[in-house]
């Protein structure tokens, strides 16, 4: 992974950008950690030229977003338009919201679903992932939900974007899924998983939990993965910390010349 690769994912500090003179705060401190790119996400209602010009101003890539699951699914031409302002590519379907699982051919009808809307965006030039969390690694007979999805959809309508906390959370290995998904992981998020004391567990800052992730990485890189997004979702104190904590591992242990 090259340090050009490394993006963070703004829905780890929702609480510094809902308005736009946060957003500009929090971008700026962001870029002084080393952070050469953002993913858009979790921030508030600023218009997306407002965005592009903030992150321009402190010399950071916007490479991605996450999208509402039903503007993805049922006005995909609203999430294209977004995308061409903010000019990004990839997208995400970020939570199967209302989807139950459980219920005969429902992880069948939301990949329909997804493809369809991954039709469109592929259409214009634009490119759908599937958000995983611990939920899609529930069976229907036999087979993950996850697995489901991605076996019902085209690889041209849908990619993955891997969270490696909630694929270990769910019972998979990070590893062996960035296998599985060889030329549909363009995104990874990068999220440590922790154990704690009480057998709890917990999201902390990359290299403090017990992923392995040079392994990771490395199944990644050979899957074609481009963008490397670190994401946490909570953090014990000041997010600002966690991701400089985060950053300085990454630099000093992953990132290779």
């Amino acid at each position: 992974m090259k340090l050009n690769q490394l993006a963070l994912q703004l829905y780890t500090m929702r609480d510094q950008c809902q308005t736009a003179i946060d957003l500009a705060s929090t971008l700026r401190k962001v870029r002084e950690i080393g952070y050469p790119a953002i993913q858009v996400s979790g921030i508030g209602p600023i218009p997306e030229e407002e965005i592009v010009s903030i992150a321009q101003g402190e010399g950071l890539a916007i490479i991605a977003t996450h999208e509402p699951a039903r503007h993805i699914l049922d006005e995909p031409q609203r999430v294209i338009e977004r995308l061409q302002k903010l000019g990004v590519k990839y997208t995400a379907y970020p939570f199967p919201a209302g989807v139950d699982f459980t219920q005969p051919g429902a992880a069948s009808a939301l990949a329909q679903k997804l493809d369809a809307a991954g039709a469109q965006l592929a259409a214009a030039g634009q490119v759908l992932c599937y958000h995983n969390h611990h939920q899609e690694f529930f069976k229907v007979n036999g087979k993950t939900v996850l697995e489901i999805l991605f076996d019902e959809t085209h690889p041209a309508n849908l990619q993955g974007e891997l969270d490696t906390y909630w694929v270990q959370y769910g019972g998979g290995d990070p590893v062996a899924w960035c296998k599985k998904l060889t030329h549909r992981l363009p995104l990874l998020h990068l999220k440590d998983y922790q154990v704690e004391a009480d057998g709890k567990v917990n999201f902390t800052e990359i290299g403090q939990g017990n992923l392995d992730f040079p392994a990771i990485i490395a199944a990644a890189e050979a899957s074609g993965t481009e963008w490397f997004i670190v994401e946490q979702d909570s953090t014990p104190g000041d997010p600002f910390d966690s991701i400089r904590i985060s950053f300085e591992y990454i630099n000093n242990h992953l990132i290779t010349p």
